[in-house]
């Protein structure tokens, strides 16, 4: 199992079906019984929804709205200093609600319209190759929990914050929208395991952490920056490097920390012309002969 998995807090299923979201004792929720019960709830809407029918609702709570709103005006704030010009014409094309946390079939409708693309439950952890592979397909898997009101800045693992302010805003850029497809096609296209793994390394670099060249100034898209009110402040003083697809499929990353390597691209069009061209026509082939260039 790829070291993605640390993300997500295991999910069991009981003998009498009802789902329990095994949390971390460091996890800010631990000890909060009503949190925990809540967790289990939603994560129990994804496990039983079936493909083709409507996302359940999740039913928030007022704090937990509450969350939302402080987060989005923050990140909002250091959106309009940090964030693309691309990134943040999706933001008003998809027009999120800021007062409330919207439900994944809401977000669906709004962004199925402009680029096509519609959320998929997810309960925890999604395979590698199913959550790539759908993205061909104009479908994002998506978490539905929020993280928890002590630590509103701050989450041990991707919340309805990252899936939908970080993602969502960005597929609602028809040019990035492209881009996620493209790496869902690649994922599909490939067959060995170290070459799916290359695959989401780039995409960890690019559509997760990427930054560029944007009016001047260097600007993040990647919605794991976008989505962190700490790293968005911080990712510029980071190792900047120049865009490289053999150093970013192989380059380890640890996801408990700020990345402290970022790779730049040099425009959008470069990111298209680099990475856009890599998606659509690599196969484990041409992967192995990058990654046999790696010292």
């Amino acid at each position: 199992m790829f070291e993605e998995a640390q993300y997500f807090a295991p999910i069991a299923t009981q003998d009498d079906g009802s789902v329990v979201v095994e949390l971390a004792t460091s996890h800010p929720g631990f000890a909060d019984p009503v949190y925990r019960a809540r967790r289990n709830a939603i994560a129990g809407l994804a496990v039983n929804h079936r493909p083709g029918t409507p996302i359940p609702v999740a039913e928030y709570t007022e704090r937990e709205h509450e969350v939302w709103a402080l987060v989005t005006k923050e990140l909002a704030a250091k959106h309009a200093a940090y964030a693309t010009a691309e990134y943040l014409g999706g933001v008003a094309r998809l027009g999120l609600p800021r007062t409330r946390i919207p439900q994944l079939q809401e977000v669906s409708e709004l962004l199925e319209p402009l680029t096509g693309f519609r959320y998929l439950p997810a309960a925890g952890l999604v395979p590698l190759r199913d959550f790539y592979g759908v993205l061909a397909d104009g479908y994002f898997h998506s978490t539905q929990y929020i993280r928890h009101h002590s630590v509103p800045f701050y989450t041990p693992e991707p919340d309805v914050v990252h899936e939908v302010i970080g993602h969502a805003n960005a597929l609602a850029s028809d040019r990035y929208a492209a881009l996620y497809r493209l790496a869902g096609e690649a994922a599909r296209r490939v067959e060995g395991d170290a070459a799916l793994e290359f695959v989401s390394k780039v995409f960890w670099f690019t559509l997760e952490f990427g930054v560029m060249l944007d009016g001047g100034e260097l600007r993040a898209y990647g919605a794991g920056i976008l989505s962190s009110y700490g790293e968005i402040e911080e990712f510029r003083s980071m190792d900047i490097r120049p865009l490289d697809l053999t150093m970013m499929g192989t380059t380890h990353y640890d996801i408990t920390k700020y990345q402290d390597v970022l790779f730049r691209a040099d425009s959008l069009q470069h990111l298209e012309d680099v990475v856009g061209d890599f998606w659509a026509t690599c196969d484990d082939d041409s992967i192995a002969e990058l990654m046999a260039t790696h010292p």
